[in-house]
């Protein structure tokens, strides 16, 4: 059954639709193109053409004229629009075109960058295949591009090599703000000929995470700046209020905003989907998590490719299971989970999984609501209202590419937020995106990396104000002379050198999880194997000796937990 022979059915189902608080349909939209930028490099162009892409959507087209005007620039479209061709396509260019030049990629996520890394080398492969006899991927070649990951999952024994021989560093806020910049002096031949700087899914550096992230970019300009570099920011971001109010206080300079999406869109259903209630009288409602499964099933027996999101780990577990016992899935290879937890190499099989359509279904947190490809979902089903309109919208968007229709049902909960929201959708479908808002002058957070950008470099008594985020002068010289008096900072000749031996990027956390985390291990027939991870925060509510703990829907029991050597061990229920 297609998809909309399935929303047909549902739409005769008094069952089913009796239940539906609202169905919007949004109608499909043409492709706005454009001819690919007659000053692209041909082997880029070749490689296009060789992907079946024989132009550009306007967006796409209009980042290329933008970054090669060399301003800063700030793509804000759909999911699944096209935006990392945005940013690819000038930087690309330009390390084929320059043998030194260098390019850093931040992501808010290690999965994220796994992709883009898979991206990168789709289209290195796609142009070596075109033109085996131009020697692009031999290292003696002066165009080679070579990308390459550098974060904490990066083996120690390739961690110098990358430095030394990677044009294309892609790594994240954090590794950048603990493992590059306060050792910048053995990255300066990077630094030295950095021409751009991509900040992906500029949307989730808000509250206390953007503002540290917002001070991570002063060190990073102000070290650039010291090694006479001056590098152009690319951004790109979900659908949010404030696009170029949130780019230009991360960076700190103008930027262009870039918002009329040029991509194709199939038809659109979106429906707002409130549980039957089962006792009038006390006003229960059937459950959230059975709904889910309910109509879950009915797209996954459609062959409908379909993404259920959740809004916890326990929740997607639970779901994950019902399912598959719905469905008659028990092999777990055509339902699987998703969520932190899990180790890498088993999310990277998801994820292909999801890609080539061997798996149908996918119970996920907001893990996968960012732009990690998952391929051409159908649907997508969210557990409850995930907070705000934004977040909603970026999980919707996950299915849905190209001409082909697509699903999207909010299942409201109990919650007196999603029941407003069932008896007034209009409030939903008729409001703008909420703000992203930070603030990087924090005197707890600027004081913080303060201390880390004193370690990096020297301060300059008269100048740096105009390095650090343009702050007035006086502002700095207050803190400095407060670091002075902490005894962390020593000045001489006006300049205010670090005296501590403390090393202060280790004690400041940009986010608020912890990076500990415990290892899940099983033992069946004297084998161990390794399951999972957990955050050691959570691992003593999670994982405590007797606590039954779900994995990709199989139940565990938790034999024994080690804080100290960071171990649990589970046996299979």
């Amino acid at each position: 059954m297609s998809l909309l022979s399935l929303l047909s059915h549902w739409q005769s189902d008094g069952s089913i639709a009796e239940n539906i608080a609202a169905w919007q349909i949004l109608p499909p939209r043409q492709a706005q193109m454009e001819p690919i930028p007659g000053d692209l490099h041909p082997f880029l162009k070749t490689a296009l053409l060789e992907r079946g892409i024989s132009s550009l959507y306007t967006h796409q087209a209009e980042a290329w004229r933008v970054a090669q005007s060399s301003e800063h620039v700030a793509v804000v479209t759909g999911t699944a629009s096209g935006k990392t061709l945005c940013f690819n396509l000038p930087v690309l260019d330009h390390l084929l075109s320059n043998s030194q030049g260098r390019a850093l990629y931040l992501y808010p996520t290690k999965a994220l960058a796994q992709d883009q890394l898979s991206v990168v080398h789709d289209l290195l492969t796609t142009f070596h295949k075109a033109l085996p006899d131009k020697g692009i991927l031999q290292s003696s070649a002066p165009g080679t591009v070579k990308p390459g990951i550098y974060d904490g999952d990066t083996p120690t024994s390739q961690r110098q090599s990358i430095r030394n021989n990677a044009r294309l560093i892609i790594t994240n806020p954090d590794m950048l703000h603990t493992g590059i910049l306060p050792h910048h002096t053995v990255w300066s031949e990077f630094f030295r000929n950095l021409r751009y700087v991509v900040i992906d899914e500029m949307h989730t550096y808000r509250g206390v995470f953007g503002s540290h992230f917002a001070n991570v970019l002063r060190r990073l300009r102000r070290i650039t700046a010291f090694y006479n570099a001056h590098p152009q920011f690319i951004l790109t971001s979900a659908t949010i209020a404030n696009p170029q109010q949130l780019a230009e206080k991360l960076v700190e300079e103008p930027v262009h905003i870039i918002d009329q999406d040029g991509s194709r869109r199939g038809e659109k259903h979106f429906l707002v989907y409130n549980p039957p209630v089962v006792d009038r009288e006390l006003g229960i409602r059937k459950s959230l998590t059975q709904e889910c499964v309910r109509l879950a099933t009915d797209l996954v027996t459609s062959d409908v490719q379909t993404i259920l999101f959740g809004r916890t780990r326990r929740t997607i577990e639970v779901i994950l299971r019902y399912l598959k016992t719905e469905s008659g899935d028990n092999n777990s290879e055509i339902i699987r989970g998703y969520r932190s937890g899990y180790l890498a190499a088993h999310r990277r099989e998801i994820e292909q999984g999801l890609r080539s359509g061997k798996v149908r279904a996918v119970v996920a947190t907001s893990a996968l609501e960012l732009g990690v490809d998952i391929g051409q979902m159908e649907a997508a089903v969210l557990a409850g209202y995930p907070g705000t309109i934004a977040s909603t919208w970026q999980q919707a968007g996950r299915a849905g590419r190209g001409e082909v229709p697509a699903l999207s049902v909010l299942v409201t909960s109990a919650n007196p937020l999603d029941q407003f929201l069932a008896h007034h959708p209009e409030y939903f479908f008729k409001r703008a995106p909420e703000q992203a808002l930070i603030n990087p002058d924090n005197p707890l957070i600027l004081l913080g990396h303060l201390r880390c950008a004193a370690f990096e470099l020297p301060f300059q008594k008269t100048t740096e104000g105009a390095l650090f985020g343009n702050l007035p002068p006086e502002l700095v010289q207050q803190y400095l002379d407060f670091l002075q008096q902490q005894g962390v900072l020593h000045q001489s000749a006006g300049r205010y050198f670090w005296m501590s031996d403390q090393y202060p990027a280790q004690g400041i956390s940009l986010r608020s999880a912890g990076g500990e985390n415990v290892v899940l291990q099983t033992c069946t027939e004297g084998r161990s194997q390794t399951i999972g991870i957990v955050d050691l925060p959570s691992a003593t509510w999670f994982t405590h000796p007797g606590a039954v703990y779900l994995h990709e829907g199989v139940s565990y029991i938790v034999e024994s937990l080690d804080l100290e050597n960071h171990l649990a061990q589970l046996s299979p229920l």
